[in-house]
């Protein structure tokens, strides 16, 4: 079985907000999966689905993102998950606009949800996926950028990223998060080099 839990703030003034691309990259996997992400378990909005003969809760917690673990440590433990299993999508302001990063393991940084995860799970063996938020220009405040919607022509860099983030999340699923990492962070560098 595994947990795909994607970082957000639950309500509509967060919507389509740099914070919420992982309930985005969710939004995505439920439409492939044909589930809806509806059921309010844990302190999150969650979903159950069978991807090629594999158990996949998808989950959006509700507890606002700097409280994210609650969900998770919750989830993880009821259903018995091991930790190799939990795969977390969120964004990322060090990655670029129109990118995703896949890692195995690691600190959170600074993003805070990440944090309280790690937290809560006394853990941080598990594979996440990174959504490029792109960096704040001069006179910005972190808190303020991260709450701010993309730009015009950030949408459709933004879009793709999202969508990546869900078949990345898939293939860790079918494939493990060697194989997603080869194929999915390499994915576009050739013109960044």
């Amino acid at each position: 079985m595994y947990l795909i839990v994607g970082l957000g703030n639950p309500g509509k003034k967060y919507d389509a907000t740099r914070h919420n691309v992982g309930f985005e990259a969710i939004d995505v996997l439920a439409d492939r999966l044909s589930v809806k992400v509806s059921k309010i378990k844990f302190k999150a909005l969650t979903g159950e689905a069978v991807y090629k003969g594999e158990k996949v809760i998808l989950a959006k917690p509700q507890t606002f993102m700097n409280l994210s673990g609650e969900a998770v440590h919750d989830m993880m433990r009821y259903y018995d998950i091991p930790i190799s299993n939990l795969i977390v999508i969120y964004d990322d302001f060090d990655t670029e606009i129109g990118r995703i990063r896949i890692r195995k393991s690691g600190s959170a940084g600074s993003h805070n949800g990440m944090k309280h995860i790690i937290y809560r799970l006394l853990d941080e063996q598990f594979p996440r996926i990174r959504i490029g938020i792109g960096r704040p220009g001069p006179g910005w405040i972190m808190a303020d950028f991260v709450l701010s919607r993309f730009e015009k022509d950030q949408v459709p860099m933004v879009i793709e990223a999202v969508k990546s983030a869900a078949d990345a999340a898939l293939c860790i699923v079918d494939s493990g998060v060697d194989l997603a990492m080869n194929r999915f962070n390499t994915k576009g560098q050739e013109g960044s080099k």
